[in-house]
């Protein structure tokens, strides 16, 4: 008799090297204090102090202040977006999902102290990089992506184009998160099934005559 084959262990993943733990410890650190004390009037050796290590070692892995600045924003923006993206593929109904992904990002807004920094307009140099964060480009591919899958279920409309629609989307949660990261969270609360009629009467299905 023969034998079924097994398929083969996965191999587990590398540990991080040392010079990534660095680089990770380095960027937390950067997250922390940015968004604690903002661009200005923080330092890289206040970074490297915090990230316990010397005061030159952040300057091997980014070149100055401003890039480690931009790179701590995109690392806190990206954990942020992810939460959006989550919310956006495991949510089923299809008024509801843009309203999931905006409160699922608002819930967790005070967990990213940088992020929340530069969407309530308190780094003014860099607020109109936002819209280029990578982070929104795969969240954009994501509400595409629920889209199609929707537009071929029958449950939203057959002639609105997906990737218009899903970058209209993150464009207005965007603008939205700017507006309550400085209002405050508890703010969005009367308006989400308003919010939610929007999404709806944009992206469902048309009423049969």
């Amino acid at each position: 008799m023969s034998r079924r084959s097994e398929p083969p262990p996965t191999a587990p993943s590398a540990p991080p090297t040392k010079g990534a733990q660095t680089r990770r410890a380095i960027l937390d650190a950067a997250i922390r204090r940015f968004g604690r004390d903002g661009y200005r009037a923080t330092s890289v050796a206040d970074i490297a102090r915090d990230a316990a290590v010397g005061g030159t070692v952040a300057y091997a892995y980014f070149p100055n202040k401003e890039s480690l600045f931009l790179a701590a924003m995109d690392e806190d923006a990206a954990a942020l977006m992810a939460e959006g993206a989550a919310a956006a593929k495991v949510v089923p109904d299809t008024r509801e999902w843009p309203k999931a992904m905006l409160f699922a990002v608002l819930g967790v807004l005070d967990g990213h102290p940088l992020a929340r920094r530069v969407l309530a307009g308190l780094e003014p140099e860099v607020t109109t990089r936002v819209l280029e964060i990578p982070s929104l480009a795969e969240l954009r591919k994501v509400c595409a992506e629920r889209l199609r899958a929707e537009q071929l279920a029958g449950t939203a409309r057959a002639d609105i184009d997906a990737t218009v629609i899903a970058n209209g989307t993150v464009a207005i949660m965007l603008s939205l998160l700017m507006s309550l990261a400085q209002l405050g969270p508890e703010a969005a609360a009367p308006y989400g099934d308003d919010v939610a009629a929007v999404f709806e009467a944009a992206i469902g299905p048309l009423p049969s005559r």
